[in-house]
């Protein structure tokens, strides 16, 4: 089989990008007992809907979601691993694990992306995923102390640096930061990546940014404007900028048309399965997120495209059985 990069795939056809991992995880209907496995079977707090942790101890649970992505046609598959750092593990007080799910996660998906090449001698990347943590380091958590912050920007970069460690070590292809809502606790992963790369001195791996729009007002929830957002990113030199969660397709489209006329590299947008219902779940057929995409597409707006929350392997199938129809701007 001919191996290509990234970069070069993307110059030839439009990639597809997986779907959600947490709708995946809530079919499977997991009881606490689930989460905890042998291994925590005595932890001192509730560990139930943390689905990082599901890496050790339901690992077939997720290399089975991973396979399913890739057979529904994705081309890129992301680790599960939105939520492991630090400072977001600190909530169940398994800051110990960090580089240990990192790492587990990276080495579930590329075991299931060898499979899946083996088997049908497709090309497939980890894209190991890096959340915007549960803190920020742009606005105050106490409106009675506007300079009050939570966390310090080194420690959102140490934070930071043990999970690049851990995805790259694992086996991951590229990196994502994702539903990036503070543009300050991306550029703590940017210098933690850096950082790495630079510490190990290896050749740093492709990088995604992919932002979250808020609402309608076109800003992220720490107020930045899209072009704003891109100049305050592009020293990284990322392989694709883009955005993904809180809206669909269908609202997402004019903030992508924005983008792409200030971005000097390709453009992903994976929106969510529409906007949730009033409980909070997902209505959109995958025949509708496909034709929310298909629109981006036949005005060569995007490059990489897939489904956030409430996507499953059917939408990525629809997606990608779309997207072939069309070829990179």
């Amino acid at each position: 089989m001919k191996t290509q990069t990234l970069q070069q795939i993307l110059q030839e056809r439009i990639v597809v990008i997986d779907g959600a991992m947490g709708t995946m995880i809530q079919k499977h209907q997991l009881k606490e007992e689930d989460y905890r496995s042998t291994e925590f079977a005595d932890w001192h707090k509730d560990i139930k809907g943390h689905n990082d942790i599901l890496s050790i101890t339901q690992p077939h649970i997720i290399k089975s979601i991973h396979t399913e992505y890739l057979e529904a046609g994705a081309d890129i598959i992301e680790t599960n691993t939105f939520s492991s750092q630090k400072i977001s593990l600190a909530d169940f007080e398994m800051e110990h694990l960090d580089y240990r799910l990192n790492y587990e996660s990276a080495k579930i998906a590329k075991e299931a992306c060898i499979a899946y090449t083996q088997k049908t001698n497709k090309q497939v990347f980890v894209a190991g995923a890096i959340g915007p943590t549960n803190r920020t380091l742009s606005l105050s958590p106490n409106v009675n102390d506007p300079g009050f912050r939570s966390v310090t920007f080194d420690e959102v970069v140490a934070a930071y640096y043990e999970q690049v460690k851990g995805l790259v070590e694992g086996g991951a292809d590229l990196l994502i930061i994702e539903t990036i809502f503070d543009t300050l606790n991306a550029k703590a992963a940017i210098f933690a990546i850096e950082q790495y790369f630079e510490d190990c001195k290896k050749p740093a791996l492709p990088l995604m940014i992919s932002v979250t729009i808020s609402d309608n007002s076109g800003r992220t929830l720490s107020g930045q404007t899209l072009e704003a957002f891109y100049i305050s990113i592009a020293h990284a030199k990322p392989i694709s900028v883009g955005l993904n969660c809180a809206l669909g397709g269908k609202e997402m489209k004019p903030f992508v048309q924005q983008l792409k006329k200030i971005a000097a590299c390709a453009i992903s947008c994976y929106p969510n399965a529409g906007l949730p219902n009033a409980l909070g779940a997902y209505d959109e057929l995958p025949s509708d997120t496909a034709k929310y995409l298909q629109e981006m597409l036949s005005e060569q707006l995007v490059n990489i495209i897939g489904g956030c929350c409430g996507t499953t392997p059917q939408h990525i199938q629809a997606i990608a059985k779309m997207a072939s129809q069309y070829k990179p701007s």
